[in-house]
């Protein structure tokens, strides 16, 4: 039986909040201001809205602080089914955190740099800094972000798998979802450009489960062992 209670509506908000915040930053603000491929053209844009750019980096530390909400959460929800791996997957949520809020200083000098580009005139000597600043944002606060997502995400989404918290049609879709993390990320750190493969929003989905169906009851008088049999 199902039940919608104070847990499950603290885990489809924190689901729903991360989710929210990151596509608005990625898919509609940031969108409005990087130009791929021109490093100048982009520069340009920025300076004549900085606000976009302020206004992404804030979306995107509130994602970070989002993501630690999550992770915290789920920990809560689902060390009764193995304390280690929970705080393994913690760990790699609070990294994931940390990851994506020391991106926004390279989304910062990005800004400065644009601003004077402006002003000097578009001197050509800006733009390769900027470069370095841009590609520097995308790797850390992209690439290396992802990383630390995908092993959090794995074992947190495995424990659910094996909780029955919520269908299992569901906690497999999640781990199915971080199949293209896992063979595209390590490649694009080694400097190979992947293609990767659109991520679905397993996040929302679940959220908006949690919310409206909310989770399983569990019998904690019974092993953990014989629940999920």
């Amino acid at each position: 039986m199902n039940t919608v209670n104070k847990t499950s509506r603290m885990l489809g908000l924190a689901f729903l909040f991360q989710f929210i915040t990151s596509f608005a930053s990625n898919v509609f603000l940031k969108q409005t201001w990087l130009v791929e491929g021109d490093i100048g053209e982009t520069m340009v844009r920025i300076a004549q809205r900085p606000w976009l750019v302020r206004a992404t980096m804030l979306l995107d530390m509130l994602t970070a602080l989002g993501v630690i909400f999550l992770g915290a959460v789920l920990y809560v929800t689902l060390r009764k089914q193995n304390d280690k791996l929970a705080l393994t997957a913690l760990g790699f949520y609070i990294l994931e955190g940390a990851v994506l809020a020391a991106s926004k200083l390279d989304t910062f000098s990005l800004l400065r740099l644009s601003q004077e580009y402006m002003v000097a005139g578009q001197p050509t000597g800006l733009l390769l800094m900027a470069q370095i600043a841009s590609e520097s944002m995308e790797f850390v606060g992209g690439t290396l972000h992802s990383l630390a997502f995908c092993l959090g995400a794995l074992l947190f989404y495995a424990l659910l798998d094996r909780s029955r918290l919520a269908p299992r049609i569901l906690s497999l879709w999640g781990l199915i979802t971080m199949i293209p993390f896992l063979f595209g990320i390590p490649l694009a750190i080694m400097g190979y450009e992947i293609p990767f493969i659109l991520y679905v929003p397993f996040e929302l989905a679940i959220g908006l489960w949690m919310l409206i169906k909310g989770i399983a009851e569990i019998d904690h008088s019974k092993p953990l062992r014989a629940q999920g049999a």
